[in-house]
């Protein structure tokens, strides 16, 4: 028994190999447009000559064609690329706590809530304020007069007698005098990352925090 492998056929011109060539030759390449007007050109009748400007506009949009797929190469490989660095820098913050802009924070037994005040200009007299579930004010933190920029505090956990607040979530807001009006302030809150997710769409990535849930990594304002 005789045995034909597929280079034989390939070699003859004929099976499956024969089907992917024609295939690949169903479609007009740019070389192929090149060749053809070649072709047309030379053979041309000289007492009317074709009209060049018509070749030179298809030539034109083969080679913009051929740039915007290059350009999309371009920008999938940096896309790619960048996705990859933020992946990795997001990892890196496992375990860290990090600001992020927020209202309230959660407060463990014995344990502190950090934060911070987006001052957008010198301001003065700014207060923050504490509240607990139920709304009530637990205590009330003097931060005085404020640069522009970020003006972090610690809340030691304890109410305005001294003894220590019950665990749970509080609610921060902060106020002060910008220009001489009392004005509220922007808050950030500190979290803890307990894990990173690379979005399923391959766009970015997103912080699982202990108590805000899932956070896009350029929310972050700060690493603590």
């Amino acid at each position: 028994m005789t045995v034909i492998n597929n280079q034989v056929l390939s070699d003859l011109g004929i099976g499956k190999p024969q089907s992917t060539a024609a295939n690949n030759k169903s479609q007009l390449g740019q070389q192929d447009f090149l060749k053809l007007m070649t072709t047309q050109l030379n053979n041309q009748d000289p007492m009317k000559p074709m009209a060049s400007g018509e070749f030179y506009s298809q030539i034109a949009q083969f080679s913009s064609v051929a740039g915007i797929q290059d350009l999309q190469k371009s920008f999938t490989q940096v896309a790619s690329a960048m996705l990859s660095s933020q992946a990795l820098q997001a990892s890196s913050l496992v375990g860290r706590d990090v600001l992020v802009p927020g209202s309230q924070g959660p407060l463990s037994n014995g344990g502190t809530l950090q934060g911070a005040v987006d001052v957008p200009q010198a301001a003065s007299g700014i207060q923050i304020k504490v509240h607990d579930a139920a709304g009530s004010l637990v205590r009330t933190i003097d931060l005085g007069d404020q640069n522009a920029g970020l003006a972090k505090f610690q809340w030691d956990g304890k109410d305005a007698s001294g003894q220590p607040a019950a665990a749970g979530v509080y609610t921060i807001s902060a106020q002060g005098l910008l220009d001489g009006a009392q004005t509220a302030l922007g808050t950030l809150v500190a979290d803890r990352v307990d894990s990173v997710t690379i979005n399923q769409s391959g766009q970015g990535v997103s912080l699982n925090l202990n108590g805000h849930g899932a956070m896009d990594l350029a929310q972050v304002q700060q690493i603590m």
